[in-house]
């Protein structure tokens, strides 16, 4: 069977897909249309009109992960990104560490045409929210995250609790083996996206229409060819970095304070980002909001979109000082 095209990931619905260059790679993004708007025809009035949000996906994924927040979320300029060496974007042979994240970001909001962005991010994008908040802080108005607590916090629960331990290093630790995570990823048509992002959902979005699309879209995504092993190579820099220069630099960077509105969602039921991680992220942004999401697990944004884009909403108006829906 043939590897899938990058194209794959240019699914059709109330959205325009764009090529942008930033930070020297292409990447590809989507961008949400006003109701009732054709993709084909040039919007009426200039894109930089209206506040950017920009969504960040986490690992195995690409921007389709954001089409609940694609088609409900309004009154902004809202565009979902694919990362760095997933989905439609360039996939160089380096540049998966915090620095560049964060310069991707920053490349992307100046390449979009505005001086400024609300970034929404999930796992790994998160990350890139965090990094791009704190080393670009004058592009950034504000980040709202999705299980996705500090990453100093993230690591000193992983290291200190069992349980958050238990939860994420048996996985990350397996990815850093070369070659044999990337077959592990796509064998089987990729049946082990599926059994990582079953283990980490609610039984109710499992068994859903929502959730059997979804998963046929990120089988197909991951096995565009290089997408495994850039998936990857996120993994391993957050895992070697640690016994670095590089990365003390880069957790010393992370470790001030934020001075900007954060909102944290997680769904209480998320058996990989436990509570403890996301209680202690209030160390670096004490005034930040955070809320918990009945019933969901890791993909609050995707298992609970309604409950999750009212949330975002509100922060989106508090952020922007009026209504922008």
């Amino acid at each position: 069977m043939p590897s899938p095209d990058p194209s794959v990931t240019r699914i059709d619905g109330p959205w325009r897909h764009l090529d942008v260059h930033a930070n020297g790679i292409r990447f590809h993004v989507v961008e949400a249309l006003p109701d009732g708007q054709d993709p084909a025809v040039p919007p009426m009035e200039p894109a930089t009109a209206r506040p950017l949000v920009m969504l960040l996906h986490g690992f195995g994924s690409f921007w389709w992960s954001w089409r609940h927040q694609l088609r409900g979320l309004t009154g902004a300029r809202v565009v979902a990104v694919d990362l760095r060496g997933y989905g439609g974007s360039d996939k160089p042979p380096r540049g998966y560490d915090g620095w560049t994240l964060a310069g991707d970001t920053a490349g992307l909001i100046r390449a979009l045409g505005h001086s400024s962005a609300t970034l929404v991010g999930h796992a790994d994008g998160g990350l890139a929210c965090w990094a791009t908040a704190l080393l670009h802080s004058r592009l950034v108005r504000a980040i709202a995250l999705i299980s996705s607590p500090h990453p100093a916090a993230l690591r000193r629960s992983t290291l200190m609790r069992r349980d958050q331990g238990y939860a994420l290093l048996p996985t990350l630790l397996a990815y850093q083996v070369p070659l044999w995570p990337e077959r592990v990823l796509t064998r089987d048509n990729a049946a082990e996206i599926e059994r990582l992002v079953r283990s980490r959902s609610c039984a109710k979005w499992v068994a859903s229409e929502d959730f059997s699309q979804s998963i046929r879209y990120l089988r197909t995504a991951i096995q565009i060819p290089g997408a495994a092993h850039c998936a990857l190579e996120y993994q391993r820099w957050a895992v070697r970095s640690q016994l670095r220069g590089e990365g003390r630099r880069f957790m010393r960077s992370m470790s001030q304070q934020l001075g900007m509105p954060l909102l944290h969602l997680r769904g209480d039921a998320d058996p990989y980002v436990l509570a403890d991680p996301v209680d202690h992220t209030q160390r670096y942004a004490p005034q930040g909001r955070y809320l918990s999401i009945t019933g969901a697990g890791h993909f609050s944004h995707e298992e609970a979109p309604e409950e999750t884009n009212r949330h975002l909403m509100k922060f989106f108006e508090q952020v922007h000082g009026t209504r922008i829906s």
